[in-house]
């Protein structure tokens, strides 16, 4: 069955807005995380979202326009994300503030943050000179490449947790890492695509591949936040396999200035390398 995350109300998504050049936190708005918990009926998540800001600018004490590439790290534990919208008119706030240099930039940032998403927001932001994290690709055996059975073209594009079943060929434990370039779900204010590549990590009884790769298929017209799409499927391996080790990492592709890669795991609060992936 479809877990339909109720739409968030009262949103800047989908509307007209006036951009503002002062700083301003108060565009700040916060969407709790109980809004896409409650339901998946799920709240045990460990783990961390990572936001990417590349149109990030401000004046310094001379008046000389400074920009910068920002990284924030938005723990699974604060009670709320932050709406992407808002984000991005807050950063463009600071186009028309004179600041003392990146390090104040990114103590109001993290500051802010913290403050309306109750828990510490870490903010670095890197010069466009020294910023070297490279694009890639996912890494993991690509779901994308296995060539369907013609018993197995049955699809869904609503969550159908149902595909995910063990390979019954085996009863091997296996620990590998799985990826798929062809996620997409919608935002559930505007519609609009968000587009994504995931990767799994996973150690237990052996999975039908097939299956896991349809299933990833039918979000594909689900309505989410990247957050809570990440925790659905988290929510859904562990409760189908219950395995020793299950992460789940996404990357999606930018929208407005700003890319949100949520990751989440049962063993660390941070992945072990950060990625950026070459349609970021």
């Amino acid at each position: 069955m479809p877990v339909l995350m109720p739409e968030p109300k009262n949103t800047l998504l989908g509307k007209d807005t006036v951009y503002k050049d002062q700083y301003n936190p108060d565009l700040l708005q916060a969407i709790p995380r109980a809004l896409g918990r409650d339901a998946i009926g799920d709240h045990d998540f460990r783990g961390v979202d990572i936001w990417r800001l590349y149109e990030l600018s401000w004046l310094n004490s001379q008046g000389v326009p400074q920009t910068a590439i920002g990284e924030l790290l938005v723990p699974a534990s604060t009670h709320s994300i932050v709406e992407s919208k808002s984000l991005k008119l807050y950063a463009g706030s600071f186009a028309m503030t004179r600041v003392s240099g990146k390090e104040e930039v990114a103590c109001r940032m993290s500051d802010d943050l913290s403050e309306r998403l109750g828990g510490k927001v870490t903010v670095r932001l890197y010069s466009i000179s020294e910023y070297n994290d490279a694009l890639r690709v996912m890494p993991g055996i690509s779901l994308d490449t296995l060539k369907l059975s013609d018993d197995k073209l049955m699809l869904a594009y609503e969550t159908e947790p149902s595909f995910l079943e063990f390979d019954f060929t085996t009863t091997q434990t296996i620990s590998q890492t799985f990826s798929t370039t062809v996620f997409r779900s919608l935002c559930p204010v505007t519609g609009q695509p968000d587009l994504a590549s995931v990767m799994i990590n996973y150690k237990g009884q052996a999975i039908n591949r097939e299956g896991l790769f349809k299933y990833l298929i039918s979000y594909r017209c689900h309505k989410g936040f990247h957050e809570q799409c990440v925790e659905q499927i988290y929510h859904d391996l562990r409760e189908a396999f219950n395995p020793e080790l299950l992460e789940v990492y996404a990357c999606f592709t930018r929208r407005g200035g700003i890319d949100i890669n949520p990751f989440r795991s049962c063993v660390r609060d941070e992945p072990s390398e950060t990625i950026r992936e070459k349609r970021q």
